[in-house]
Parts: structure tokens; C-alpha cells; sequence
């Protein structure tokens, strides 16, 4: 019997040495084409399920490592005075930080004092998400168990009107996003599904778009018809105007 009680205690301490041992389980970022990762949460604007309650407007998750840094603070006072712009685009804006929502309100407060001195009655229309206990960032591949989530929940997620994911940025901590580029990928991916074509390097809204290779059966047919809506640079890349 003692010896039996002995063998228990081995396979016992073995399964929690094993269990203790497996690496934690971290998720993928998504990938583009993918669903976005739904989720629930409280925000700096109520309860929200997202992406379900922007319904099929475009959205852009938009992720912290924490409040009251000075890198992301001037992001979203930045995405405050844009916010218009996006919601011209159909935009739907969710700012995500891994601190708490008591400490995300008295940031809020402090930018809408910021944004008020320079442009009075201006606020920030769009929430901040709690995520103090890290999940969705984990849902969204934004923890590393190799690294401090502090440098790693830097993390753009542009999700179209089915909630696919369209584009994703990552930036380090030290350096700030480029919102106007954020902007310019959007309308680019909105150009693409509308007219059903791709964009080149440095592309502008205005500029050409290239006719995505290989051309359709009646593609010659239509250039002849609008011979100076379209511009051959090669037999692989064919630019067009768009009306």
C-alpha cells in the first residue's frame, strides 16, 4: 500500500511538472481575408460588441500598451482631429489600451483638455477599450511571452464591412503612427473593391490604378474604346484613370 501511495505522488508531481512546463498558448495576429476576432468590453463609451455593433461600416482597431504615454497620447489627439475624416470614409474608430477603464477615463479627460485649448467643444467621439487583463490583445496575436506586452500592443487592424480583416501595421513603441498613411490605405482599399482594381506604389486618391494582371477576355476591347483612360507601361502592367 505504501509503495502504491509513492507511485501516485510520482505520476501527481510528474502531470503538474508537465502542465507547468506547456508553453503559454498564444494567438496568431490575423491574418488578412480572415474574420476580425469578435469581442466584448467595457469603453469610455458604454458596453461594446465588436465588431457587431459598428454593423457594415469599415473599422479600425487601433491598440495601446498603456495609458498616459506620450507616443500614444499624441496618436489619438491626432485621431481626435481627424475623426471627422474617417467618419466622412464610413470609419468606425475603437482606440484599445491594456489598462483599466477608471485610469482610461482620466486619460480621456486629460486629451479632451489638451484638444479643447486648441480647438474648443472638440472631444474624442470614438471609445476606449479596457483590455487590463490582456484578452483581446491575445485575441488579436498582440502578446508575446518572449517579450514585455508593453512593446508588442502597438498593433492597426483595418476590418472592411463583412468583418474581414483588409490591412494590418505594427509599430514599435518609440516611433509614431502615420495616420494620414492609415487614411491613404483605406481609401485605397475602398477604390480596390469598388472599381475592382489594385493600386501602385505611393498611390493618392486621384492618381491611376493599375488593371489587375491577368487582363479579362474584353479587357483589349475596352481600351480601344477608351483609348485615353488607359496607359500600356508594359505588357504586365496596364494603368487606367478612373472617371
Amino acid at each position: 500500500m505504501k509503495h502504491l501511495i509513492i507511485a501516485i505522488g510520482l505520476i501527481y508531481l510528474i502531470t503538474i511538472t508537465s502542465y507547468a512546463e506547456q508553453p503559454i498558448i498564444e494567438s496568431g495576429i490575423p491574418h488578412i481575408g480572415e474574420d476580425a476576432s469578435s469581442f466584448r468590453a467595457e469603453t469610455t463609451k458604454g458596453l461594446l460588441n465588436f465588431p457587431a455593433d459598428y454593423g457594415k461600416s469599415w473599422k479600425v482597431l487601433f491598440s495601446h500598451p498603456g495609458d498616459f504615454t506620450p507616443v500614444c497620447t499624441s496618436e489619438i489627439l491626432e485621431l481626435a482631429l481627424m475623426q471627422n475624416e474617417f467618419l466622412a470614409l464610413d470609419v468606425k474608430l475603437a482606440i484599445l489600451s491594456t489598462d483599466a477603464l477608471e485610469l482610461h477615463k482620466s486619460w480621456e479627460r486629460s486629451m479632451n483638455d489638451l484638444l479643447d485649448k486648441n480647438q474648443p467643444g472638440l472631444l474624442i467621439d470614438f471609445p476606449l477599450i479596457d483590455d487590463h487583463e490582456q484578452t483581446i490583445s491575445n485575441k488579436y496575436g498582440m502578446i508575446s511571452s518572449k517579450v514585455d506586452s508593453r512593446r508588442t500592443v502597438r498593433g492597426v487592424f483595418i476590418i472592411g464591412p463583412d468583418n474581414k480583416v483588409e490591412a494590418t501595421f505594427f509599430y514599435p513603441n518609440t516611433i509614431g503612427r502615420n495616420l494620414e498613411e492609415l487614411k491613404r490605405t483605406v481609401i485605397a482599399l475602398q477604390t480596390v473593391k469598388k472599381h475592382n482594381v489594385n493600386t501602385p506604389v505611393n498611390w493618392q486618391k486621384g492618381d491611376e490604378v493599375l488593371v489587375p494582371y491577368p487582363y479579362p477576355p474584353d479587357a483589349h476591347e475596352k481600351i480601344r474604346e477608351n483609348e485615353g483612360s488607359y496607359r500600356n507601361l508594359t505588357w504586365y502592367m496596364l494603368f487606367k484613370r478612373l472617371e
